[in-house]
């Protein structure tokens, strides 16, 4: 699972990248400068494993990871092809999610593409250019369906009236994920048309390193325009977290970071939101030897769970022993968990929860 970082050119996505893989991403004052995706397996910042190391004291530690993906910058006419617009759309296509970074910080020193700073005209420039590129996949898909619904195809008739539906919020300069699906026929379709506009998003306001806790009147201005979309808005100043990357202790990133007035860095926020966007969870396994955090989707079962850790778990699954990180937490051990009576035997049909902490009983 995969979140695309995306934007007009030289609006910190590179940086932003950088700071969240620390990767070194080429970052430099031009549009274009990232061309080919770089793709950066991010730690997601989680204190709950803090918490496990110190109870348990393991050999290593391993943390949930979520992959970022630095695509270049999109500039208008992309879904006809200008700039890098095609392998722009090409990359995205490929990402479960997108985090959309928009300009909110005035510097005459770095150029803007457009002229001058608005974060609504460069949110819509991007839109529309997802839109139409999204506008061209469904009607080339509704030549074909119209053909079988006229023949009488009930399959079709279906994905023809989803498609009219489509096509229709598309033509009102509206992105697809607006379309609600009427049941779960629809539900599969609009996962098989595989639309951009239909991923999930959230906005990342680059500010100035002064409006890093409050914003200023550009995230305002973004607030209003994305409050029927269902989107987190996260407020970041790049530039800030680029030079927090660079200092050696955590002592001294600590310092920097409550100048700014912030108890953590932005950075970390924007990762959990990332990860919670893909619509992943954490569970916990938790030995002497190891204690690590793996990444699931919400809703998997204990078996789905177990099978992360290798296919053989799943396949023979016979139960999980179950404790809640918060009891683990209280109690400080596993054999004080189940002295207290709070460790739970669960089944196949036993859906995983959010930080629970797991061992998993299977035979091959």
């Amino acid at each position: 699972m995969k979140a695309g970082i995306v934007g007009l050119p030289n609006v910190g996505k590179s940086t932003l990248f950088n700071c969240l893989s620390n990767a070194k991403a080429q970052s430099a004052n031009f549009p274009f400068c990232t061309i080919e995706p770089n793709i950066g397996v991010v730690n997601v910042p989680d204190p709950r494993i803090a918490r496990l190391e110190e109870l348990v004291k393991p050999e290593r530690v391993q943390m949930a990871t979520v992959d970022i993906v630095d695509i270049a910058g999109l500039v208008k006419g992309a879904s006809k092809g200008e700039g890098l617009g095609n392998q722009f759309l090409g990359n995205i296509r490929e990402c479960n999610a997108i985090i959309h970074v928009l300009r909110c910080f005035d510097n005459d020193n770095i150029v803007h593409v457009d002229g001058n700073v608005n974060p609504i005209r460069d949110k819509e420039t991007i839109d529309i250019e997802l839109q139409l590129k999204d506008l061209e996949t469904v009607e080339k898909r509704l030549e074909k369906t119209n053909r079988a619904a006229k023949t009488g195809n009930k399959e079709a008739q279906a994905e023809k009236a989803l498609l009219d539906r489509i096509r229709q919020t598309l033509m009102e300069a509206k992105s697809a994920r607006t379309v609600i699906p009427q049941n779960q026929d629809e539900v599969d379709m609009m996962e098989e048309f595989q639309l951009i506009t239909t991923k999930p998003v959230l906005y990342v306001c680059n500010v100035d390193e002064a409006s890093a806790v409050n914003g200023n009147k550009y995230v305002d201005q973004v607030r209003e325009l994305v409050k029927d979309e269902n989107a987190e808005v996260i407020i970041l100043s790049v530039g800030a977290e680029a030079d927090i990357t660079e200092l050696e202790s955590y002592e001294e990133r600590q310092v920097f970071l409550e100048d700014m007035g912030l108890t953590e860095p932005g950075s970390a926020v924007l990762i959990r939101a990332a990860y919670k966007l893909l619509k992943l969870q954490t569970y916990f396994t938790a030995g002497v030897k190891e204690v690590r955090a793996w990444t699931i989707n919400i809703g998997d079962t204990a078996p789905k769970a177990a099978g992360v850790i290798h296919t053989d778990f799943e396949k023979g699954f016979i139960r999980a022993e179950v404790i809640a990180f918060e009891d683990f937490s209280n109690f400080g051990s596993e054999a004080k968990v189940k002295e207290a009576g709070k460790l739970r035997v669960e089944g196949k049909e036993y859906i995983v929860k959010d930080g629970d902490v797991m061992h998993f009983r299977f035979n091959v």
